[in-house]
């Protein structure tokens, strides 16, 4: 089986793996979602992340999810979501935050592991992380009702993944979604400008005292103009940008998750005030902005969700 067939899950199990950045974790999830309990474990990644590390991480957080699985269960197969750019044909990552990991074969990595683990070949379904949120959100979460929907994160990065009548869109590679390295203001990405990091760094050029996006959180509700503003510019062009997005694809919901959204209480307010300003047409102006649901299992369910969905 290849990395794209994606098995009948029924009501078996599956495991999930999700890598990014600076961690990754793997967990069995049962036919309806739910995460078995005592499965779920974390390895560090980070920048310094070379394929001997990442196999050796892949092996101990796959062992231990394995060991979980509850006696007769049947595991349908493994799904895997992803920091990218990945070549999902391939299995292969070549994520921008993991350099000396670049073209490493993940896909073949999770099933070497499951398989060694199980004594049997485990089919694996490989996907990008933002597509597998959106799946998760489109499955179990606040997308659930939409024809067409968006589920982005803002947080250290931002990314994202379309879902159209409950089918997960790839891409011609896997990678649709990368909404964070569209092109905004000044010829920045998304992500140059909206991320938590990025949000911080401005805060600073402007006077600002803080690092840290927690820290933008803290002074902004203290009354820190700066911070307020650093705050307000994020959800501005996260709201253009989605404007364009929802212009584009015709899209009903788009859910926002991530660390950096919850800097303030009225954050996805002002990210659906941005879009619905600056939309074209009245179709994409109608366009909602709500809060992901799932929150930290969210990625976990969305690899899941493309073995069992």
């Amino acid at each position: 089986m290849t990395s794209t067939e994606v098995p009948s899950g029924g009501n078996g199990y599956a495991l999930a793996v999700d890598i990014g950045g600076t961690k990754m974790e793997a967990a069995v999830v049962r036919g309806d979602g739910a995460l078995v309990v005592g499965s779920r474990s974390r390895q560090p990644t980070g920048r310094g992340a070379t394929a001997e590390s990442l196999d050796a991480a892949v092996a101990a957080i796959v062992q231990h999810a394995l060991t979980q699985l509850p006696d007769g269960a049947d595991l349908v197969g493994a799904g895997i979501g992803s920091a990218g750019p990945i070549d999902r044909d391939g299995g292969r990552i070549f994520p921008v935050n993991m350099p000396l990991a670049d073209g490493y074969a993940l896909a073949d990595a999770v099933r070497d592991a499951a398989s060694a683990v199980l004594g049997r070949d485990v089919p694996v379904v490989f996907g990008h992380d933002g597509g597998a949120l959106a799946l998760a959100e489109s499955w179990l979460g606040a997308t659930a009702d939409a024809r067409s929907s968006l589920t982005i994160v803002v947080s250290t990065g931002v990314g994202g993944g379309f879902v159209v009548n409950g089918a997960y869109i790839a891409g011609a590679s896997g990678n649709a979604g990368h909404l964070g390295q569209v092109r905004r203001e000044g010829g920045l990405t998304l992500e140059e400008i909206a991320s938590g990091p990025a949000s911080a760094a401005w805060a600073q050029q402007q006077g600002w005292a803080g690092t840290s996006g927690e820290d933008l959180a803290r002074d902004a509700a203290g009354g820190d103009a700066v911070a307020r503003a650093a705050i307000e510019r994020s959800a501005k062009a996260v709201g253009e940008a989605l404007a364009d997005a929802a212009t584009l694809v015709d899209l009903d919901v788009v859910a926002i998750g991530g660390g950096f959204s919850r800097v303030s209480d009225d954050y996805i307010d002002l990210v659906q005030r941005a879009l619905s300003a600056s939309a074209a047409h009245d179709y994409s102006r109608r366009t909602r902005v709500v809060r992901s649901s799932l929150g930290d299992e969210g990625p976990l369910i969305g690899a899941a969700a493309l073995v069992l969905r």
